[in-house]
C-alpha cells in the first residue's frame, strides 16, 4: 500500500452514488437472501422432522459456517482487486483474478471436506455428547460434498460482483431454491423414493443444489461478451503475483469473519451444552436473523465495490459518500426488519417448529435478537466499505476485541453461568456488536480523510 498523488475523478452527486449503490446492493441482497432462503427451508423441513434433528442440524452448522465465512473472507480480496482494477481502467486483470482465486477456493474447498468428513470427532473435541456428535457428524460429512462447490461459487460471485456484474448471481440463486427445496423435500423424510435421511438429507440436498449453482455461474463468466476485455481466457503467467495480493488482503479479513462466526458458533456450542431444547431454540433464533444479515450484505457489498472504484479512480470525496451512504441505508432498513421481527416473533417461531417447548425457549431470544439484526448488519457495512478501501488490520484486530474479548466471555457468563439460556447468549452477541460497530465506524472515519491509498 502507498499514498500515491492522483488526479481527481470527477466527483459524482450523492444522488449519483443513492441510484448506484441500490443498483448493486438490490440484486447482491436477492442473491444472498436466495441462499439463506435455503438454509432457512432446511431448518423448517428438519424441524418437521423432529427436535432431535433439528438439534443435530444446528449443531452441524458451527464447524460448517465457521470454515464457509473464513474462505468467504479469504475470497473476498477477489472483490476489492477487481473493484480497483475495473475503477482504475485494468480491465484485462479482472478476469485473471477470478481464475486466481478459483485456485485458491477449489483447494480451501478439499481441506474442508477433510474436515468434514471426520465430523463426529471435531464435535466431540468441542464438548457435545454422544448422541449430538454421531448425529451432527452424519450432517457434516453430507456438508463434504458441497464444500468445494461453496468455495467455487463464492469466488466466482465475488469476481462478478467486482465488475457490477451482479444480477447473473441474483436469478442463479433465486431459481436454485426449487431445485434445493425439491432434493430436501425428498432427501428428509424419504419422499419420492428417496431415503429419509433426516437432518443429513437436507445437507446433501443443498450440496448438490450449491455444485449446479456454481457451474451455471461459471458457464455465464466464461461466456461474457466482454470475456477478452477483462481477460477470462489471457494467460496467466506474469500475474501470478496477484495470488499474493489475495492473501494479502483476504487473510486479515478471514481472520476478522472468523473471529465473529466462531463467536456465533461459539454460542452455538454453548446452547448444546444446555441440551437440545436451548439448543434447537438458538438455531432457530440465529437462523432467522441469518436470513435478514444476508440482505444487509448487499449493502455491504455494495460498499466495498464503489468505494473500491473510487480508490481505483482517485476520488477521496467518493470513498467517504460511498460508505456513508451505504451506512445510513442499512440502518433504515435494518430497523424497519427489527421491528417486524419483535412483532410477528410468535408467529415466527411456529413455521420452524411444532414443539412448544423450543418455541418457549425461542420466543424471548427472538426479542433480543430484534435488535440485533440493526447492529449486525452496521458492521457488516462498515467492514465492507473498509474492505474497499483496503483497510483490513485494524478492523481485524477491532473484531478480535469486540468478539472474543467481550462477546464470548459475556455468552458464557450470561447463558450459561447466569443460566438465561438462548436468552443471555443473544444479549452477549448484541453487546459484541454495539462495540464493533464503534471501532469500525471510528476507523472508517479516519480511512475516508486520509490521501487515497491504492493497493
Amino acid at each position: 500500500m502507498s499514498g500515491i498523488p492522483l488526479t481527481p475523478a470527477p466527483n459524482q452527486s450523492r444522488g449519483q452514488h443513492l441510484r448506484r449503490t441500490i443498483a448493486l446492493a438490490l440484486p447482491v441482497m436477492l442473491a444472498r437472501a436466495g441462499l439463506v432462503v435455503m438454509v432457512t427451508v432446511d431448518t423448517v423441513l428438519v424441524g418437521r422432522a423432529g427436535g432431535g434433528e433439528l438439534a443435530f442440524f444446528a449443531i452441524s452448522t458451527a464447524p460448517q459456517l465457521i470454515m464457509q465465512t473464513i474462505g468467504v473472507g479469504l475470497l473476498l480480496g477477489t472483490v476489492v482487486l477487481t473493484a480497483q482494477a475495473d475503477g482504475a481502467g485494468r480491465f484485462e486483470e479482472c478476469g485473471r483474478i477470478w481464475r486466481l482465486a478459483l485456485l485458491l477456493a477449489g483447494s480451501l474447498g478439499l481441506i474442508y471436506s477433510f474436515i468434514e468428513l471426520h465430523g463426529e470427532a471435531v464435535l466431540r473435541l468441542l464438548g457435545q455428547d454422544h448422541t449430538i456428535a454421531q448425529g451432527g457428524g452424519r450432517v457434516l460429512g453430507m456438508w463434504a460434498i458441497g464444500m468445494p462447490g461453496i468455495m467455487l461459487y463464492m469466488a466466482t460471485t465475488s469476481f462478478l460482483e467486482g465488475i457490477s456484474r451482479t444480477r447473473p448471481a441474483m436469478i442463479v440463486s433465486l431459481s436454485a431454491n426449487l431445485l434445493n427445496f425439491i432434493l430436501v423435500w425428498s432427501l428428509v423424510s424419504g419422499r419420492a423414493g428417496m431415503p429419509a435421511l433426516g437432518a443429513a438429507g437436507a445437507a446433501l440436498g443443498t450440496s448438490i443444489t450449491i455444485w449446479v449453482m456454481f457451474l451455471v455461474l461459471a458457464g455465464y463468466a466464461l461466456l461474457l461478451p466482454e470475456a477478452k476485455r477483462f481477460g477470462i481466457r489471457a494467460p496467466l503467467r506474469g500475474y501470478y503475483h496477484l495470488i499474493g495480493k489475495l492473501l494479502l488482503l483476504g487473510l486479515p479479513v478471514a481472520f476478522a469473519v472468523s473471529f465473529e462466526t466462531t463467536a456465533f458458533s461459539g454460542a452455538t456450542v454453548m446452547a448444546g451444552w444446555m441440551g437440545e431444547t436451548s439448543l434447537a431454540a438458538y438455531q432457530l433464533s440465529v437462523n432467522v436473523t441469518s436470513f435478514f444479515y444476508m440482505l444487509s450484505l448487499g449493502f455491504a457489498t455494495a460498499a466495498a465495490v464503489r468505494v473500491g472504484n473510487a480508490v481505483g479512480s482517485g476520488d477521496r470525496l467518493g470513498v467517504a459518500r460511498a460508505g456513508w451512504l451505504a451506512v445510513a441505508m442499512v440502518v433504515v432498513l435494518m430497523t424497519v426488519i427489527g421491528l417486524a421481527i419483535h412483532f410477528l416473533r410468535g408467529e415466527i417461531a411456529t413455521i420452524y417448529t411444532a414443539d412448544a417447548a423450543v418455541t418457549a425457549a425461542a420466543l424471548p431470544a427472538l426479542a433480543v435478537l430484534s435488535f440485533l439484526v440493526i447492529f449486525d448488519g452496521l458492521q457488516g457495512v462498515l467492514m465492507g466499505a473498509l474492505r474497499g478501501a483496503a483497510d483490513v488490520i485494524l478492523p481485524t484486530l477491532s473484531y478480535a476485541l469486540a468478539f472474543w474479548g467481550f462477546a464470548v466471555p459475556l455468552c458464557y457468563y450470561l447463558g450459561y453461568r447466569q443460566g438465561w439460556g438462548a436468552v443471555g447468549l443473544a444479549w452477549g452477541l448484541v453487546a459484541g456488536l454495539i462495540l464493533a460497530d464503534i471501532l469500525l465506524a471510528l476507523r472508517f472515519a479516519v480511512v475516508s480523510r486520509r490521501p487515497i491509498r491504492r493497493f
